[in-house]
């Protein structure tokens, strides 16, 4: 998916929205464009009050001036109140229709494919994404107003203290702004084929590191290392173009925010030679300091953040949802215990401790996954990742607080024989001697015809290794079998299960980055919830949301933006990115 495709989607989709709100933003203009007299108020009474009050030696009129610049923070303020009350009437209705689309979506892929009824992203599209675009949305709409009406304030105060001030203050301004502009698509363009250059450096060693004892006993390791090479060197010279372009918009953002000022202050002789005030100098810095450049750097880092995660949340509503080929062979749910809209686990002030006088591992903890969502858990050796899968599994009690699955304590068993409501798997896999067959469907309560079996070893990647093993009749040896191929066998009879979620507490430790990655894609779009323990930062950048654990708090966010929310995941990230 190209970035401009992304773009022209997105931005026909929105004039579309816009165009039947008219009314709406009819009223967040006037409501802004009393903000805009505030703005003017705030520079022209201060250099009223200097010009016309203390530098001609009348105080009471300098106090009277800077009341009316109080009373214009006062008119802001006002006005700000508006502007929330129109900003409700297009935020709500863009989220509304976005529940909508997620849902004609969602029905629309039941009705082609009945046998799949149960949509296991359409909860983190009705809930994660549609939350994130709404809010991304308002603090675009809200910045970007408010720059506008700002800038509008200022520039008119401007020219009304005198248009020669213009004539230092706006080309600066504007050389900035056009400088930032022009970075963001290219920027966007690097970013996409560096992003691309890693995803395929990552697969092409994965690739090599499985088959690098047969390539150094056939002698063909120059051969077989010439194309990481030249990945490599691609990555490099693609970092190169980035940081070239970082260089550049850092340096935009410096003439927009900075210039500005600069000549405003180094003209002044020349504006006082040409009978500008004193007054309308200091009138025209407060517009620059107080209004126009703050509002500028807000602009540009709300579009360099939020209107970055905007246009990824929308896109994947504006792209029709197709169906990957892991997720046309995933199994259907078992009655009565099917993944369906709401809450799959549920953790309330949860504590738990390794003894009456040990320190806690888990400490007030208080989560909630919905029912279809990729959660990644991350964070150090020994933190509690596995106590939290534990729990979750029903394996331990919780010290205090509350653990539910599916609305029932995790304890709890729903009916007589086994907890259907969840498969843990833990890194050591489980596998028994018998036939293939039996590993692999020993999670299902009821019979699977040999059609369901074949779909789902082809969903994961493991049709070879049963086909070696001597089909599903094939007999089974752990002993002969290496921890790769045992969780392969293991995460395939997850794959099976009609549990509708699924713990993985390092379950994929011993497979290549290829593997693991085909494993955790299938698992994430089989009807249900899948909760993963991470061991490589790149599980935790396919997951809906990520939670990292770091002994002190837990903080849960999207990969994107947990590393500026959690200093542990920012090093988590560096380090991964460090290692390749």
């Amino acid at each position: 998916m190209s970035g401009d495709g992304s773009w022209r989607r997105v931005s026909r989709e929105g004039r579309r929205f816009l165009r039947g709100r008219y009314r709406s933003l009819r009223r967040l203009a006037l409501w802004s464009l009393l903000e805009s007299a505030h703005t003017f108020l705030g520079g022209y009474a201060v250099a009223r009050a200097l010009d016309d009050g203390f530098l001609a030696g009348r105080t009471g009129t300098g106090l009277g001036w800077l009341a009316v610049a109080g009373a214009g923070a006062l008119l802001g303020a006002l006005a700000l109140r508006g502007v929330f009350g129109g900003l409700a009437d297009l935020v709500e209705p863009l989220r509304d229709g976005l529940v909508r689309r997620s849902v004609r979506q969602a029905i629309g892929r039941a009705v082609a494919d009945p046998g799949r009824a149960g949509d296991a992203g359409a909860v983190s599209r009705l809930t994660q994404q549609t939350e994130m675009a709404r809010d991304s949305f308002a603090g675009l709409v809200l910045v970007a107003r408010s720059f506008v009406f700002t800038a509008l304030g200022a520039l008119l105060g401007l020219a009304a203290l005198d248009p020669v001030l213009l004539v230092l203050v706006l080309p600066a301004l504007l050389l900035g702004t056009a400088g930032f502009l022009a970075t963001l698509r290219p920027m966007a363009r690097v970013q996409r084929a560096a992003l691309d250059a890693d995803e395929a450096l990552s697969g092409r060693a994965g690739e090599l590191a499985a088959g690098l004892r047969d390539v150094v006993a056939c002698g063909g390791g120059a051969s077989a290392g010439a194309p990481v090479e030249r990945l490599i060197a691609e990555q490099e010279r693609l970092t190169g173009r980035l940081a070239r372009w970082t260089a550049l918009r850092t340096l935009a953002l410096g003439v927009a925010g900075r210039l500005p000022v600069v000549a405003l202050l180094a003209g002044t002789p020349w504006l006082l030679g040409r009978g500008v005030s004193a007054g309308a100098v200091a009138g025209a810095l407060t517009y620059l300091v107080q209004s126009l450049l703050p509002a500028l750097d807000a602009l540009m880092t709300a579009v360099g953040a939020a209107g970055t995660r905007l246009l990824v949340v929308l896109d994947r509503f504006c792209t029709p949802q197709s169906d990957s080929p892991a997720a046309t062979t995933a199994p259907e749910a078992a009655p009565g215990v099917g993944a369906g809209p709401g809450v799959a686990v549920e953790l309330r002030g949860v504590w738990f401790a390794y003894g009456p006088r040990a320190q806690p591992v888990i400490d007030g903890l208080d989560l909630t996954v919905g029912a279809g969502e990729h959660l990644a858990v991350v964070g150090p050796s020994g933190i509690g990742k596995s106590t939290l899968t534990a729990l979750i599994a029903g394996l331990l009690p919780p010290g205090g607080g509350t653990v539910r699955v599916a609305g029932a304590p995790a304890q709890g068993v729903t009916g007589p024989g086994p907890d259907l409501r969840r498969t843990l798997l833990p890194q050591q896999a489980y596998v028994f001697t018998g036939t293939v067959r039996e590993n692999l469907t020993h999670l299902c309560p009821g019979p699977v015809s040999g059609a369901e079996v074949e779909r789902a070893t082809a969903a994961l990647g493991s049709d070879g290794l049963v086909d070696r093993l001597g089909g599903l009749d094939g007999a089974v040896d752990p002993a002969r079998l290496s921890p790769g191929e045992r969780q392969h066998l293991a995460l395939t009879a997850a794959y099976l299960s009609p549990a509708p979620l699924l713990l993985l507490d390092e379950a994929t430790c011993h497979l290549d980055l290829r593997t693991e990655e085909r494993a955790e894609r299938a698992l994430a779009a089989r009807p249900g919830t899948l909760v993963v323990v991470a061991h490589r930062i790149s599980s935790a950048a396919r997951a809906d949301r990520v939670l990292v654990l770091d002994g002190t708090r837990a903080v849960c966010g999207t990969h994107a933006e947990l590393p500026a929310r959690s200093p542990l995941y920012r090093d988590l990230v560096g380090l991964w990115n460090a290692r390749g």
